[in-house]
């Protein structure tokens, strides 16, 4: 196997983890828990005891829908990324929005994501968890390759000269832009005020970019072996 097909299969999410109905009232509190603490208290309280006690359950009803904390991480990740790449596409096409305004609409709707306490403790949490956990790492690994096979979809309508490849390194670039945002104009970071401006500069940009970068340019643009 290519580490190409190695990669994809690491981002094929297994089987729901848990013993749970979406919707239930007890899952529901579990989660919201798992939320609350990851966001308001860090990483290194997140523990089946502490959501358990902040939820008001016993440790033994959070561990019978979710046996690991590692399960709570999957199924938070997977609330945020509830519809496919397609679907997402699909809702966006049946308002009869075309792909730049719909690109533009991904785009500032992540860096709006960022102005929001939840979002931008969550993913810093998260990072931190990833560095000592590989199933974490794996999880946020899928959160991003499904951003940026959306953001590619829009790219490669936008710009139909660019080859697959230049339009991945695109994405990527437009991806790893947005990310730099959060840390340094995220809910409570050194330039927060600044991000109604940042983000309209953001959006003019890179869409400009998306639109009229050659393959020529990308390639040109590639460092010397």
């Amino acid at each position: 196997m290519t580490d190409q097909k190695v990669k994809k299969a690491k981002l094929v999410a297994p089987p729901r983890p848990g013993v749970y109905s979406r919707g239930s009232d007890t899952v529901d509190a579990i989660l919201k828990a798992a939320l609350h603490v990851l966001v308001e208290e860090g990483a290194s309280a997140f523990t089946l005891r502490r959501i358990a006690a902040q939820c008001g359950m016993k440790v033994g009803n959070v561990s019978r829908h979710f046996p690991r904390k590692e399960m709570l991480v999957q199924v938070l990740l997977e609330e945020l990324l509830t519809p496919t790449v397609g679907e997402a596409r699909s809702s966006l096409t049946r308002r009869g929005i075309p792909a730049e305004e719909a690109l533009a609409l991904v785009i500032g709707g992540t860096l709006d994501e960022t102005k929001t306490k939840k979002m931008t403790h969550l993913f810093t949490e998260l990072w931190a968890m990833a560095n000592h956990n590989q199933f974490v790492a794996e999880r946020i690994e899928m959160v991003y390759q499904y951003m940026h096979d959306l953001t590619a979809s829009y790219i490669a309508e936008l710009n139909p000269a660019l080859s697959p490849a230049e339009v991945s390194v695109v994405a990527l670039f437009i991806n790893t832009s947005i990310e730099g945002s959060t840390i340094l104009a995220g809910y409570g970071r050194p330039w927060e005020a600044m991000m109604p401006q940042l983000k309209a500069f953001t959006v003019k940009s890179l869409i400009h970019l998306a639109k009229t970068i050659t393959p020529e340019e990308v390639n040109g643009l590639r460092p010397a072996a």
